[in-house]
């Protein structure tokens, strides 16, 4: 990198932290406060809230330095995280501002500014699902999760690229807006189809994020970019007003940097059943009272039982993952957890035949209930207008040929409480989960790093598509270190339906014993606006 270049860069990041203020900082010297201004990079939202209450700054200030921290990285670094920044996120953040100095009380979420896949419903936002055959379009109304998320007190500040369609669990590449890299080493991908959010969320471009999962969408990115991802069981979180891709296995979930504020951001989406998703049925009764929080014991790892799953954690593993896989299993001994290896009998017969290919059948829905304003009515008329990456072709081709209405009467085709073959899967896997009274199953959520951009064929090692998406059943990643070149490698959990309250306690028990969570190097803290009087 040559001195012009840093130079110029540095000349960057002071100008834009004078224009919007890179932390709290300005904001302190503008209404003088007695505690050390408030910094947003890895901040948790305990910490935002904490900021809030002391006077250290407040919403607007907050949402203007992640602001910042987008202008002075996402483009210049060609991180190329986001799609579009909400030009309302201000005037919200002022709303809660005059709400806050009325009542003196925090919402659950009061001021956390969200970073949100391409794919969710917002409500005056574009959302385009990565699609340039949707660019400009912006819905009437809001996702349910979105609008819980809002009604808590969270602020949109902007939409996340994604893989387009949500097609791949390896790169996100968009029409939209391009590829997405990994903070952590932009050489290399941030896997799919959740990277944008993934890789915004660990840059600290926001406070927490949210992902969809089909297949690997939030565990895989969360996984490549030292992340928690929730993947929570079928049926506990609304999908209504998110682009699908399979509606039988898709499900939206938190993306974040700790356990904790996954956790906080779970309990105000599980709201129990929702007319407009028929399947959140399911969730009536399994909600805990009190919520998901109460699960957050640093010490909940003693006592536990947990099943070491060989059937994926030795599928041809990368010598580096494997490694940290064996030193995670001997972190959760170490704080207190019995691990006993388990095998699925006759894996490969049970797990097969899982997919069915409804997208055509759910998009066109979809883009139904949207109204005159999409720009298009159905997906033959995408592939009509060429609208579209060119990774993406033969995937649109092959779902407009072999694509298939759900069916709850032919296996394969059916929802996860119905569908025969997802009812054995769940069975096979929760009988051995009795049998050996375990709480949860681990493995690594892949296990090979993070491809490097380009290399399609360096797609390998992904375990999250095995399991949770066919049974329906909860799946957790957490950081489990990091491999070659600075690349983070996630470890997974996998639970009993509606058991969101042991996975917690499991993974926020190992996060708390390891701390393997680190921000990536590239995107520091933007330096603090010179003071007057200084040059």
């Amino acid at each position: 990198m040559s001195i012009l270049f840093q130079a110029s860069r540095l000349f960057l990041l002071l100008l834009l932290s004078a224009l919007f203020g890179s932390s709290c900082q300005q904001a302190a010297r503008e209404q003088p406060v007695a505690h050390v201004p408030f910094e947003v990079a890895e901040a948790s939202i305990e910490q935002v809230q904490q900021a809030l209450r002391r006077g250290d700054c407040n919403c607007e200030q907050l949402v203007r330095a992640y602001q910042a921290r987008i202008a002075a990285y996402d483009q210049p670094t060609q991180l190329n995280a986001i799609v579009v920044t909400n030009p309302e996120a201000l005037a919200a953040a002022r709303q809660l501002d005059a709400e806050y100095r009325r009542t003196g009380k925090l919402r659950p979420l009061h001021c956390t500014a969200l970073i949100v896949k391409d794919n969710y419903n917002t409500a005056g936002l574009q959302t385009a699902a990565g699609s340039l055959a949707l660019k400009g379009f912006a819905p009437n109304t809001d996702a349910t999760m979105v609008k819980a998320l809002k009604a808590a007190g969270a602020i949109v500040l902007a939409k996340s690229n994604m893989a387009e369609w949500a097609f791949s669990p390896m790169v996100t590449i968009s029409s939209l807006a391009g590829e997405t890299r990994n903070p952590y080493n932009l050489e290399h991908v941030p896997a799919g189809s959740s990277g944008g959010t993934a890789a915004a969320v660990a840059a600290s471009f926001g406070t927490a994020g949210l992902g969809t999962d089909t297949g690997n969408s939030i565990r895989g990115p969360s996984s490549h970019n030292a992340l928690v991802g929730f993947r929570p069981t079928l049926g506990l979180l609304s999908r209504a007003g998110i682009v699908p891709l399979y509606l039988r296995n898709d499900t939206g979930g938190p993306m974040a940097r700790s356990v904790a504020d996954a956790t906080r951001l779970l309990d105000v989406l599980a709201t129990g059943p929702d007319p407009a998703d028929p399947l959140t049925s399911y969730s009536a009764g399994k909600i805990p009272a009190r919520g998901y929080r109460q699960f957050l014991d640093p010490s909940g790892l003693k006592g536990a039982r947990i099943g070491v799953l060989r059937t994926l954690s030795e599928r041809h593993p990368d010598p580096q993952v494997k490694a940290l896989f064996e030193q995670a299993m001997a972190d959760l001994r170490r704080a207190g957890a019995t691990v006993v290896d388990v095998e699925i009998p006759d894996f490969d017969r049970v797990s097969a035949g899982q997919w069915s290919s409804v997208f055509k059948h759910d998009v066109n829905q979809y883009l139904a209930d949207q109204g005159p304003k999409v720009p298009v009515k159905n997906i033959d008329e995408v592939l009509a207008s060429g609208k579209y990456s060119a990774y993406i072709k033969e995937n649109l081709q092959d779902e407009l040929a072999h694509g298939v209405a759900p069916s709850p009467r032919q296996p394969g085709r059916g929802e996860a409480y119905t569908d025969p073959r997802r009812l054995a899967f769940r069975q096979a896997v929760t009988a051995v989960m009795d049998r050996y009274r375990v709480g949860a199953l681990v493995y690594p959520t892949w296990n090979n790093p993070p491809a490097k951009i380009g290399d399609f064929k360096g797609y390998k090692g992904d375990n999250s598509q095995l399991i949770a998406p066919h049974t329906g059943q909860p799946a957790f990643t957490v950081p489990m270190g990091f491999t070659y070149d600075n690349l983070p490698a996630g470890l997974q959990f996998l639970g009993r339906s509606f058991d969101e309250p042991t996975l917690i306690k499991y993974a926020y028990g190992y996060e708390q014993a390891t701390h393997h969570r680190r921000a990536p190097a590239r995107f520091p803290a933007l330096p603090a606006p010179a003071k007057k009087g200084q040059p």
